[in-house]
């Protein structure tokens, strides 16, 4: 009995060791980074670089991140080379080829303060979460060093998403562009870790050119970017990272080249509608062509290719109203690309990822896959859900443009105090959203909640709502972009965002939880509560904070510097070279 006990004992202790190997083989080789099973089961800490905000390559992609509004004092990156001349602003700059200038990621100093590690997954609708009031701070420093901290201020900002349901749902792998379920929804937070993971994973071929090196050493040099103390033209606590966003924008002033292509006849390429809810690819086409800086007739030095179509145009011309059909749409584009491959080298040389396109229609995601998913695409409708690539792809802002002679006329708004009305949003019933916010708050006496408003010249009485409320209700229709998160900016209202699964726009650059709200789409019942739980100095700071990123969002006929034409721009060649391996 003895003998068949200790043959038992033996055989078991053989089989859980085999099963154990197996085990921890298969965690190295299948999960997202190398990932092994015994650090996750043993330690709750994410793996972490402690000299880099950058996870290891190889290892996990969960992150840490600093709460950047709460912290005091220098909470600062030193660099390499922290003497680099900040005076190269609008000079030619001539990044080496030598494989030496491109130099390591920042380092960090040490800090005293307490991590905290997001641990925010997808979300269910359906699942009530207990209070959708989240005060959390910025997750700005993802996939680039922490920003340095608000100079006005050591509040948390608010977001008012509530992941508190999150703790009955399976964690989604961060692989690829979301590609969920009608039921899932994807928080701020785990689009921020998107973003990180995007950045911090190398997507250069093996085919390493010259423009490649040369976007390679631009990298380095942004990412050990001179600390910024004060700047008088950036307000830090609007950026995930100002020192760097001014450093790439210097560069991309510098160097950036842009090959248009002159193939596509009118009216679907190379014409612009610039009026209307579609108004913002007519306005970047426009004045991209008509740009002398950015664009080159040298396909050679080229760091980018535009495609220069208008999505609002191609539906105008291609659909037949009412057939619900639109695969000729989307043919007449694939058949676009693969002339221009046919027809030049450019594209084959990266598989299409140093092309672009700007897209503002509904329709446009749709219409723009296929080899066109392998671009950075600018899109209105920047939708996980629907095949949005973050760190990959740029969300535009839709700008409604009533007047292409004075696109800016009529924007401001009332002082704070000025302002009795606690929220108010004005628009058609569209989707699932908006029927639900009228119904609970259409009838509150703190708050102007209506269907469709009385048609007014220039909009007027719209306006004038908007720009005597505290709050400006952005919630989405059939889609999940809306002209009113702009609007809201030009008035200087805060914007509340109810658009599950949006990425809002220009989301590589702007710490948009400073100085907006984000309420789930299963929080409107709650929605009242929610903004009364944000105290007057917090709204007062965020007000303050819509008006200085207001300079991010305007059109002019002639571009500014940092206004919304050479913001879209730089966003593109943000993503373009942070998808540029340094190693």
């Amino acid at each position: 009995m003895d003998n068949r006990y200790q043959f038992l004992c033996k055989n078991l202790i053989l089989f859980f060791a085999i099963l154990f190997a197996v085990i921890v083989v298969v965690q190295h080789f299948e999960l997202p980074y190398g990932r092994e099973l015994l650090p996750s089961l043993l330690s709750p800490k994410v793996m972490y670089n402690k000299k880099s905000n950058y996870p290891v390559r190889g290892e996990s992609s969960n992150f840490v991140s600093v709460r950047n509004q709460s912290l005091k004092g220098d909470l600062g990156l030193v660099s390499s080379n922290q003497t680099s001349d900040q005076n190269n602003a609008g000079k030619n700059w001539e990044l080496k080829d030598d494989a030496n200038s491109v130099s390591n990621v920042m380092q960090e100093k040490p800090i005293d303060t307490e991590h905290n590690v997001s641990s925010n997954g997808f979300t269910e609708r359906g699942n009530l979460s207990e209070s959708s009031n989240q005060n959390r701070s910025s997750d700005s420093g993802l996939a680039v060093p922490q920003a340095i901290p608000a100079s006005d201020s050591n509040l948390s900002t608010p977001v008012m998403y509530s992941d508190s349901s999150s703790r009955d749902v399976k964690p989604v792998p961060l692989e690829g562009t979301f590609r969920g379920s009608a039921m899932k929804v994807m928080p701020l937070s785990k689009m921020n870790e998107f973003l990180h993971q995007s950045y911090s994973s190398p997507h250069s071929l093996p085919f390493y050119s010259k423009v490649e090196r040369i976007l390679a050493d631009a990298r380095s040099h942004i990412e050990n970017s001179p600390i910024i103390h004060n700047d008088t033209d950036l307000h830090a606590p609007l950026y995930r990272n100002v020192s760097m966003f001014k450093r790439s924008y210097e560069i991309m002033e510098g160097m950036l080249k842009v090959y248009i292509y002159k193939d596509g006849e009118k009216p679907i390429f190379h014409d612009s509608i610039l009026n209307g809810i579609y108004s913002c690819e007519g306005w970047f086409l426009k004045l991209l062509e008509a740009n002398k800086q950015f664009v080159t007739q040298d396909p050679g030095e080229a760091h980018l290719f535009y495609l220069p179509f208008s999505s609002r145009l191609l539906q105008l011309t291609l659909y037949k109203k009412r057939s619900h059909n639109r695969k000729n749409l989307s043919q007449y584009m694939e058949n676009y690309v693969e002339m221009l491959i046919a027809k030049y080298p450019y594209w084959n040389r990266t598989d299409g990822a140093d092309h672009f396109l700007a897209a503002c229609h509904d329709w446009a995601p749709k219409e723009t896959r296929g080899k066109m998913l392998n671009c950075i695409r600018a899109l209105c409708n920047a939708d996980v859900e629907k095949g949005f690539d973050i760190g990959k792809d740029v969300s535009l802002p839709t700008t409604y443009v009533q007047s292409p002679q004075d696109p800016i006329k009529d924007i401001g708004g009332n002082p704070p105090l000025e302002r009795p009305i606690l929220a108010f949003f004005a628009g058609y019933m569209h989707g699932k959203v908006r029927p639900v916010l009228l119904q609970h708050w259409g009838n509150d006496s703190d708050m102007r909640i209506f269907n469709r408003m009385p048609h007014v010249k220039g909009n007027k009485n719209y306006i004038e709502y908007m720009r005597s409320s505290k709050y400006c209700i952005c919630p989405r229709g059939y889609e999940v972009h809306s002209p009113r998160v702009v609007e809201s900016i030009l008035y200087e209202c805060v914007p509340v965002i109810i658009s599950d699964n949006y990425v809002p726009p220009l989301f590589e650059v702007l710490n948009w939880e400073s100085f907006a709200v984000f309420i789930f789409e299963r929080d409107v019942p709650n929605m009242k509560n929610i903004l009364l739980s944000i105290s007057e100095e917090k709204y007062l700071e965020m007000q303050n904070r819509v008006k200085r990123v207001q300079k991010h969002f305007l059109w002019h006929a002639e571009p500014l510097k940092y206004d919304l034409f050479h913001m879209i721009l730089h966003s593109i060649w943000y993503n373009r070279v942070f998808r540029v391996s340094v190693a």
